[in-house]
């Protein structure tokens, strides 16, 4: 893979010497972009300073020090003595600036295949915010309490956490797909006090009922005082101890039309509260502050990718992943307008995100790599070609590794080859990124670039020590930054344990990484997931690699399961493109014989309908070996087909 040829070269694009991230460098007397990364850890202090003066950020009340690590890295504080909010930067102030006009958002649905998106103001925006703001107001909800929602991506969703985050109270975003149990857990563990749930979910054209699993989780919740419906007109339908309230509008039920200023919030006070993903264990919430969100999100949207006003933003997520968040309060930052969609990414058909970035002329696309492998092998759609993407600049993608026939897809099929694929990575820990690329540098497939910018990354050996160029080994990160977790939301000795005790004094990310020879970075997946055969530790996305690399195979995850002669065994799963060719199990195990050599020849290598996976697109491997093994598969709340695990299974039994 690192041999491959650059597939994006900046020189061949003019627009990339205008970019914000060549601006700032010439603004800053800084010729590379490998000198800037350097200044931005070497000196942390002037890089946030001129950063945060660059990205136009408005203060209720100045910073006075960058940051206080004198508790040491897990506990720095940053921007002390400020005040900020993220409500007032990302929309009251645009309409205050004369921007009310403008389009903040672009409200696409499932239902509604082939209606034109519904176009949100940020006086509109503002309007909604306002008002909700004023009904939690009166509903008893203060700084520091916290609002928990249960919906997809819908224009109530952003209005909910624009209004939380106006009070100073925190927002929580809970996947919708969870269960009962999960979002009950959660709920009580960040002792939410109203609750914002969506009552029908539509999949596929199928209508879900969201709202019984929303009564039966709030009805175990002591702290929770009332649920608000997010799809009923004008959420008109309130629970308040047990009994329906009616009312024409959530403010005018308060009793209340009165306009909400923003709190003066202070820097270091938390907004948001996002749980980490995962299948197993009790779920990790993660607590994040007003200006770290700002900070992070507002250079990662601007640096990495460009955002400018009025070029729609679209990135296929949920609120209840980061990436949610992310691109809500790092687009609306700049008035970019973000592209909602509530719904399956293939339906009607596989086209549907062609024609939606078509008919809007978005110009930033996001997408995961599962997504990416779904497109293309997807038949009832005539694909990207069919659809004028012309106005796409530039491309992104995180949440698991690429393979390289799927990354050039999308580089070459759906960007048109003139679109940098910004392929970031990082956490729901950081709610931003440790690694991505940059427009201005040249990239080859599958890359994440190099140390985002004011992120001291590294490569280190089990020693603790820098690992050489070409040896693979654990990304960590030395130096704190804005946007790390502040803890665990009731649990400071599970996040010390989690991140700092691997390598004291560093944080532990948990990833494999490797830099090339020409200085290019790429990700091999999780290190709890390695494996070691026959002596030789391996990640399973190396494997995964090279199985996706012959021409048959779309899709793959790789397991170890114990082995008596070399202590693992490499137990394989795959998704094929077409089943009118399907190769015989032993010529795949020996592709990856000779792509990794005969000690890592996998024992089996199966094909099945898909692979298990969160809502997020991240494989459940765990789970998988679990049920390969036919252990109990654990929580799989936050698996989005469960029925996969059914191939998985049979599997097993077919070679027992």
């Amino acid at each position: 893979m690192n041999s491959s040829p650059y597939l994006w070269r900046p020189e061949d694009h003019a627009w990339t010497g205008e970019s914000h991230v060549a601006r700032f460098m010439r603004s800053r007397g800084i010729g590379t972009l490998a000198e800037l990364r350097r200044a931005s850890v070497q000196s942390p202090g002037w890089f946030w300073d001129e950063a945060m003066r660059d990205m136009g950020l408005e203060w209720t009340k100045p910073y006075t020090q960058v940051r206080d690590d004198t508790r040491g890295l897990p506990w720095t504080r940053w921007f002390i003595d400020g005040q900020i909010n993220v409500t007032h930067n990302c929309v009251d102030r645009h309409v205050n600036d004369g921007h009310g006009q403008d389009t903040a958002l672009f409200c696409e649905a499932e239902s509604n295949p082939t209606g034109e998106a519904r176009r949100v103001s940020y006086a509109e925006l503002a309007e909604r915010v306002n008002s909700c703001a004023a009904a939690l107001r009166a509903a008893g909800v203060r700084r520091g309490d916290s609002v928990g929602l249960y919906a997809p991506m819908q224009l109530p969703t952003v209005v909910v956490m624009f209004a939380t985050m106006k009070l100073g109270a925190r927002f929580v975003p809970i996947f919708c797909g969870y269960g009962e149990e999960a979002l009950r857990e959660r709920l009580a563990l960040c002792e939410a006090k109203v609750l914002f749930a969506c009552g029908t979910m539509v999949r596929r054209g199928r209508a879900i009922d969201t709202g019984a699993i929303a009564r039966a989780a709030a009805a175990k919740v002591p702290s929770l005082t009332r649920v608000v419906w997010t799809d009923t007109s004008d959420w008109t339908s309130f629970l308040h101890d047990g009994l329906r309230r009616v009312a024409r509008r959530p403010a005018e039920s308060a009793g209340e039309r009165a306009s909400v200023a923003c709190e003066p919030t202070e820097a270091e006070e938390p907004c948001l509260i996002i749980y980490t993903s995962g299948t197993t264990g009790r779920p990790k919430g993660t607590v994040h502050t007003h200006a770290g969100c700002l900070a992070q999100m507002g250079k990662e949207l601007r640096y990495a990718f460009d955002v400018r006003p009025g070029e729609p933003f679209f990135w296929f997520t949920d609120i209840g992943w980061m990436m949610g968040p992310w691109e809500l309060i790092g687009c609306l930052l700049y008035r970019t307008p973000v592209v909602l969609y509530d719904g399956a990414p293939n339906f009607p058909t596989s086209d549907r995100l062609w024609e939606i970035c078509a008919r809007l002329g978005v110009v930033t696309l996001g997408c995961s790599p599962t997504l990416i492998r779904l497109m293309l092998r997807a038949t009832d759609g005539e694909g990207p070609g069919a659809y004028d993407l012309a106005k796409l600049r530039v491309l992104g993608s995180t949440g698991e590794v690429w393979d390289e026939t799927s990354y050039r897809w999308y580089a070459a099929k759906v960007g048109g080859g003139r679109c940098p694929v910004i392929n970031i990575s990082g956490g729901t820990e950081i709610v931003g990124c440790h690694v991505q690329p940059y427009p201005i540098e040249p990239l080859k497939p599958c890359t994440v670039g190099g140390p985002a910018l004011g992120m001291d990354v590294d490569v280190f050996t089990d020693e603790g020590t820098p690992a050489p160029r070409g040896t693979m080994g654990h990304l960590v990160c030395k130096q704190p930054a804005p946007s790390m977790t502040k803890g665990f939301l009731h649990d400071d000795a599970r996040y010390l344990e989690t991140y700092f005790s691997r390598f004291p004094g560093v944080w532990y990310h948990g990833d494999w990484a490797k830099v090339d020879e020409d200085g290019q970075w790429f990700l091999y997946g999780r290190t709890d997931d390695t494996m070691k055969v026959a002596g030789k530790r391996v990640g399973p996305g190396e494997v995964e690699d090279a199985l996706t690399s012959h021409p048959a195979v779309g899709e793959a995850a790789v397991i170890g399961v114990p082995d008596d002669v070399k202590g693992t065994a490499l137990v394989c799963f795959v998704v094929l493109k077409s089943t009118a060719a399907v190769p015989l199990e032993r010529e795949l195990i020996g592709h990856v014989a000779q792509q990794l050599g005969k000690p890592l020849a996998p024992r089996h290598v199966h094909a099945v309908p898909a692979i298990p996976k969160t809502r997020s697109g991240k494989m459940v491997r765990a789970a998988i070996l679990r049920a390969y093994l036919g252990q109990p598969a654990g929580d799989l709340t936050s698996v989005e087909n469960p029925q996969a695990f059914e191939a998985i299974t049979a599997a097993a039994a077919a070679t027992s």
